[in-house]
């Protein structure tokens, strides 16, 4: 059955059950705050509750399909099945844009792949393209000295290419683009892959499989893994990434068929569908807001959308793979990237022939950064109406005293049900999945067993609870800093674990300390039971500085890889692609010619586009 028949229906039931049950809620809450009329702060903090409870809501009923597809084992998708044999005309481009990279972990990642490609016989279907846009001339060098070395050890069977571009006009996307205009037409898909990207040689065949027997669809994005954190930081998103993630992407799948989104690497992509329907549009004015778009693949997906073309996600597949900053300051510069391309999508969405569903896709990926800025006000809001109260009680109300002031409610149990609801709602997404991998003996083993997995889980979610509040006031000040025009600088990531210095967290979150610890004492002061509800905030904000320092080091991640906390299936048993990591860097760095002394040499390595 195509979307357009079954996705129809099934988003109807879930715009039913966001909208239904965003709705009640909102209307328990404005009893509940009606009891001495509505004042200013009160329907502020209405309008912003049902904003965010709806997101909450979204969240939880794609957990909740998600859990439910995954428990019965039906397939995710309605895609025929992938052909037995691809044809040898079913030529496929691996494009790697890199900026900036260290050239030898990039090296280390494509060989892996390489060699994963080899043992499914299909190596020869594969062309490898490393399309760079690094300005510094060292980094150039050994960019094209590592090329040299695996070109190489590829052999006949697998032609590796290199290009460098001479001017870096539309980023990552204009790297993209400017391949498809230079060689897309001799290939019929080609993937793309982050600098920090593996795949699976028997996942890359079996995308082309399906492209060879799906002719309309346009993109196939697979659901990559985090793997190889070395810190506290990276071990906890990895771990949590890996037990929740295929669920939420399995609900995903469920309500969108035909119909999903892309994330910009890790995904094959017809050539034909893209170069004919996916070009980007410069949007008018100036950056941050207008020029160059940033995050271009939510984009893309909308305009092959546009045009006829099916975008599927395949959670299922297995296979693909990526990498995490390493620390909180590394994840929140890579966010602010994220946040103003984002929010340059609103910008989009009444642009002619979208299709709902991609109106909704660029929607939610800016709600996604909005919604933390809505959190802080209803908090912000829920704080003042406290201090209102305080200081002017409403008629009927006992004296305040200076260390309480009860809230007018017109029945408090509705207010505990309902303030009981939502932490079940946030709770949920992550118990249904642990769930799935308790019952089931294999997903048990595949975490280290039980034991691990639960305390696992439980420190996840501490960890969790202590970071929300430090990204809700981080995503908040890169939203409201974007709009005001303050842009963001285009830099390579931070990809390994390099220990964070106590001064330098101190710098970057010493603001957000002061702020939670003069918050809880406001609150403290007007409404102590409003700090006891608001503590988890407070803590978070407060443990800012010490969670960031510590979670940053790579010897407390060591250790705590050596105690089984957070392991994932990857590394309890890892695939060959990932086994092969280590051995592959420590081969790039020793067999030969060291690839950084060789960039370092006078020699230049001829700038070709030839095997």
């Amino acid at each position: 059955m195509i979307d357009d028949e079954l996705g129809p229906r099934r988003r109807l039931i879930l715009a039913l059950l966001v909208f239904g049950g965003t709705a009640a809620a909102t209307r328990v809450l404005a009893d509940v705050l009606a009891v001495d009329g509505l004042s200013l702060p009160e329907l502020g903090i209405l309008l912003v509750f049902s904003l965010t409870f709806g997101w909450l809501a979204y969240g939880f009923w794609t957990a909740l399909a998600g859990f439910f597809v995954t428990l019965s084992g039906r397939g995710l998708h309605d895609l025929k099945e992938p052909v037995a044999e691809p044809s040898p005309a079913a030529r496929t481009a691996l494009v790697v844009p890199v900026y900036h990279e260290d050239p030898d972990r990039v090296a280390a990642r494509l060989r892996a792949i390489v060699r994963s490609l080899a043992r499914t016989g299909q190596l020869a279907l594969f062309d490898l393209f490393i399309l760079s846009d690094s300005r510094d001339p060292q980094r150039i060098r050994a960019e094209e000295a590592a090329w040299a070395r695996l070109r190489r050890e590829a052999g006949a069977d697998c032609r590796v290419f290199y290009r460098n571009r001479l001017e870096n006009k539309g980023r990552k996307a204009g790297n993209i683009a400017d391949f498809c205009r230079r060689w897309g037409r001799h290939y019929p898909y080609f993937v793309v892959l982050d600098a920090d990207s593996v795949m699976a040689g028997s996942t890359l065949v079996r995308l082309v499989q399906l492209m060879e027997a799906n002719p309309r669809a346009g993109l196939l994005q697979t659901l990559p893994q985090p793997v190889g954190g070395e810190t506290v930081f990276a071990r906890a998103l990895q771990f949590a990434a890996r037990l929740y993630g295929p669920v939420y992407a399995a609900g995903l799948s469920y309500w969108y068929p035909g119909r999903g989104n892309y994330w910009g690497h890790n995904a094959i992509i017809r050539s034909e569908a893209f170069m004919t329907a996916a070009g980007l549009p410069t949007l008018a004015g100036r950056p941050p807001l207008g020029g160059e778009i940033l995050s271009h693949d939510f984009v893309e997906a909308a305009l092959l959308q546009r045009a006829g073309w099916s975008v599927w996600l395949l959670p299922e597949l297995g296979g693909s793979y990526e990498e995490l900053p390493a620390n909180l300051r590394g994840y929140l510069a890579r966010d602010r990237r994220w946040c103003q391309g984002n929010l340059q999508h609103v910008r989009l969405l009444a642009a002619k022939g979208l299709t709902s569903v991609s109106r909704l896709h660029l929607a939610m990926g800016a709600m996604s950064y909005v919604v933390s800025l809505l959190w802080f006000l209803l908090l912000a809001l829920t704080t003042i109406e406290a201090a209102r109260l305080y200081f002017w009680p409403a008629v009927g109300m006992p004296a305040a005293s200076l260390f309480f002031q009860p809230w007018p409610v017109a029945d408090p149990r509705q207010l505990i049900s309902l303030a009981w609801i939502t932490v079940g709602m946030l709770l949920l997404p992550k118990l249904l999945p642990l769930a799935l991998a308790l019952i089931s003996s294999a997903r048990r083993r595949s975490f280290g067993g039980g034991l691990r997995l639960v305390r696992g889980a439980a420190a996840e979610l501490v960890f969790s609870v202590l970071l929300a509040p430090v990204l809700m006031l981080e995503h908040s000040r890169a939203v409201l800093g974007i709009l005001s025009g303050r842009g963001v600088t285009w830099s390579a990531q931070q990809r390994d674990g390099e220990r964070e210095s106590w001064a330098a967290v101190a710098a970057s979150f010493g603001g957000i300390t002061a702020l939670g610890v003069l918050w809880a004492a406001a609150a403290y002061l007007v409404a102590p039971d409003l700090l006891l509800w608001l503590s988890p905030v407070f803590a978070g904000l407060a443990a800012a500085i010490p969670l960031a320092a510590l979670s940053s080091r790579p010897d407390l991640g060591a250790a705590a890889r050596r105690r089984g906390w957070f392991l994932t299936p990857e590394e309890c048993a890892p695939p060959v692609e990932l086994a092969e990591l280590p051995a592959a860097l420590l081969d790039a760095e020793r067999g030969g010619p060291p690839i950084r002394a060789l960039a370092s040499s006078t020699g230049k390595i001829p700038l070709t586009l030839t095997r």
